[in-house]
């Protein structure tokens, strides 16, 4: 392993400890579904944004209500000692990339089949304190 390869693993080893995030993997919505629901919750505040999902009637959002809860205790075992109330955590970067796919069959007209494509996705959330952004 090269030495340049060597510092650029351990510098994203760095980069990774340092930020707070979660992650669902296979999570059986379509992504373009759960696109419209991390939409709305990018960028805003984390309480002002569990109350978006919480009010919101698409099933993709009790997952990334879910979610997001998974990523303030992350940031909570991170910062040990520092109140989420003074932290003033918001929700930096949340993207939704497709997962696997399920093909299936399903019966058509005269003999013939259609194929189904039930769609996966991967989540990932990303939490920053925006006080750490201003110092």
């Amino acid at each position: 392993m090269g030495v340049r390869k060597r510092n650029r693993a351990n510098q994203i080893k760095e980069e990774k400890q340092n930020k707070c995030f979660a992650v669902l993997k296979n999570c059986p919505t379509s992504p373009r579904k759960m696109r419209l629901v991390a939409d709305q919750v990018r960028g805003e505040d984390v309480n002002r944004a569990l109350d978006i999902l919480k009010f919101n009637q698409k099933e993709a959002s009790r997952k990334l209500e879910k979610l997001i809860l998974s990523a303030i205790s992350n940031w909570q075992t991170k910062n040990e000692g520092v109140r989420i109330e003074d932290s003033s955590l918001f929700v930096k970067e949340i993207y939704v990339d497709s997962a696997r796919m399920l093909k299936r069959l399903r019966p058509a007209p005269q003999g013939r089949a259609h194929r189904i494509r039930k769609r996966s996705n991967h989540i990932t959330v990303v939490l920053d304190s925006a006080i750490t952004n201003e110092s």
